[in-house]
């Protein structure tokens, strides 16, 4: 940063409650007020100086004590002050933070050389073009002061010679840059790399106001084409800097008017990050577009920011992770912690555009390893959210339930999240129960998971039924190469003695009362059916032997009759 010294004369101004004097023999004869200070000064030196001031005192004579009010000078009294003591040969500092009011109160008081030779324009012009428009860091302060001043700043030509200044620099070639700049990325130490990052100048234009920052991103973008992920990250460093972080913990809602105009800003910003997302796909990542929408969420943002944020969180979904996902509730009226709704809208999103690009897919095509992916990242997501104990068993089937059947090659994960949520929510009913487990296909379990589900007090009977069968079918498959149907025609009997033994013990309980069947009255059932499936295996191990030792028997007279020959 660099400043100009101007003035030789040690500061005699003071300051009495809303009075500003300067310390002199000479009484003042120049009253002016600012808004609610008043300032005691002298007609010499400052008229002299000041093309306003001598229009404005050319009637009075030189013995009369002149008032003025300049309730409009831009930058206010501290603005004017500065001129004041540089008419007073006062010294002052000069810099990027208090260039811009200097400079619009000396044009406003009209401080310029056909006034006077070596005036204050002059001196702040010279110092603007030498010093703050050369530097990278001065021209971003310059230009982030000008808010306060926003149309002194666009007549007098400010704003744009600082971001034109600021432009020329980011599209230096990271090999021509030498000044100082700011660049804290985790793990990133100067010392230790010799080029330049791309984007080093991120993290500086993010100090700008969100209307000055997308005049820097617009220019850059209409004076060359930069690479999507470029802009994507000022974006990213821009919305970390300026918006509330809610991956961490639910944010408190307050009703207050300082944090709704804070919320209002926050809003604005939002809305002008998302409008600025270049639509090439993979200019920012899947995680900080779920992030936005988590944002979102909180700030209440407006439904075209939220669709437009679901739209391409769906385009780009299958590159999430799970720590992508797991963001909290922004709703004060959801009482479960995981913001199960935003997965879901998403995937929504996401399957609306898989069945539109492949409506009827093959087994190795990319939209079905891209629909298995998916799958897989929902499950362990089920997972998860499962351990919530707040969280509604219905958005947790409507979540499982919105992937299609070739979303999963297996029903490992989808049965670790039952399992977990039935874990943690030991007073879910009977119905809540059988209605997550009619979401499994038992086909689709590996061998260690049915082998696990047989032994799951949690289960209901019926889907320990299912596993059972299905597990004993399994089992006649691998130990026999006897066609399906004899297999299937052999289980018949077991499956319907079985079913029918369940029913009439359902039926014998529901005469009692009106609960369902209690858990000793299924477990008893479940290992009456086991020992009906060891007795089944056992007949048809005897079946089994009973055809080999026919077979040996028709063997018998032949082998006789070969060593009969041989003799």
């Amino acid at each position: 940063m660099k400043f100009m010294k101007i003035g030789t004369k040690p500061d005699t101004f003071y300051t009495e409650e809303a009075t500003r004097t300067v310390i002199s023999d000479i009484p003042s004869d120049l009253t002016i007020r600012i808004n609610n200070v008043c300032f005691l000064l002298h007609k010499i030196p400052l008229v002299p100086k000041c093309g306003l001031l001598q229009r404005l005192c050319s009637d009075a004579d030189d013995s009369d004590i002149v008032t003025i009010d300049l309730h409009d000078v831009p930058g206010g009294e501290d603005a004017f002050e500065l001129c004041a003591k540089f008419c007073y040969g006062i010294t002052i500092n000069l810099g990027a933070h208090n260039f811009v009011p200097a400079f619009c109160a000396a044009k406003f008081l009209r401080m310029t050389e056909s006034i006077e030779k070596g005036n204050f324009v002059l001196k702040l012009e010279a110092f603007f073009n030498s010093c703050i428009l050369e530097g990278w860091k001065d021209s971003i302060v310059a230009l982030q002061t000008t808010i306060k001043l926003p149309e002194w700043s666009e007549n007098l030509g400010i704003i744009r010679r600082c971001i034109d200044s600021i432009v020329e620099k980011i599209l230096t070639p990271t090999s021509k840059v030498s000044w100082s700049y700011t660049y804290t990325r985790p793990g990133y130490i100067k010392k230790q790399h010799q080029s330049v990052p791309k984007d080093w100048w991120t993290e500086d234009v993010s100090d700008l106001d969100i209307d000055l920052f997308r005049c820097i991103i617009t220019a850059v973008r209409s004076t060359y084409i930069p690479p999507p992920q470029l802009i994507g990250e000022a974006l990213h460093v821009y919305a970390c800097r300026w918006l509330p972080d809610t991956t961490k913990s639910r944010p408190l809602h307050s009703s207050g008017s300082q944090t709704e105009e804070s919320r209002e800003k926050s809003r604005r910003i939002l809305e002008a990050i998302v409008s600025m997302i270049p639509s090439d796909r993979g200019s920012v990542s899947i995680g900080f577009l779920l992030k936005l929408l988590s944002i979102a969420n909180y700030l209440g943002a407006s439904p075209v920011t939220k669709t437009e944020l679901i739209r391409k969180a769906g385009l780009q979904f299958e590159e999430a992770t799970l720590n992508d996902m797991l963001f909290p509730s922004q709703l004060p009226t959801d009482q479960h912690f995981y913001d199960i709704d935003l997965v879901a809208a998403v995937l929504e999103s996401y399957l609306v555009l898989w069945r539109r690009q492949s409506p009827l897919p093959t087994e190795n095509s990319h939209m079905v390893r891209s629909i298995r992916k998916i799958g897989k990242l929902i499950d362990s997501y089920l997972q998860v959210v499962a351990r919530d104990v707040n969280m509604p068993i219905s958005k947790l089937v409507s979540l499982a339930e919105a992937l299609p059947d070739v979303a999963r090659e297996d029903h490992d994960g989808l049965y670790k999240a039952i399992n977990i949520y039935l874990k943690e929510h030991p007073d879910v009913s009977k119905a809540d129960k059988k209605r997550m487990c009619r979401m499994l296909d038992c086909q689709k379990l590996s061998p260690e998971v049915r082998a696990h589900a047989v032994k799951n007090e949690r289960l209901p009977l019926r889907t320990v039924v299912q596993v059972l069968f299905f597990d004993q079918e399994s089992g006649s498959r691998s130990t026999t190469h006897k066609p399906e149907s004899i297999t299937r025609a052999r289980q018949a009997p077991i499956e319907a003695e079985a079913k029918e033994e369940c029913d009439k013990k359902v039926q014998h309980e529901g005469t009692k009362s009106s609960s369902r069947v209690t858990e000793t009255s299924e477990r008893e059932i479940q290992k009456r059916m086991e020992a009906k499936m060891v007795r089944g295996d056992s007949e048809k191990g005897k079946e089994r032997k009973g055809e080999t030792n026919s077979t040996a028997k028709m063997m018998e007279p032949k082998q006789v009759f070969q060593r009969r020959s041989s003799r």
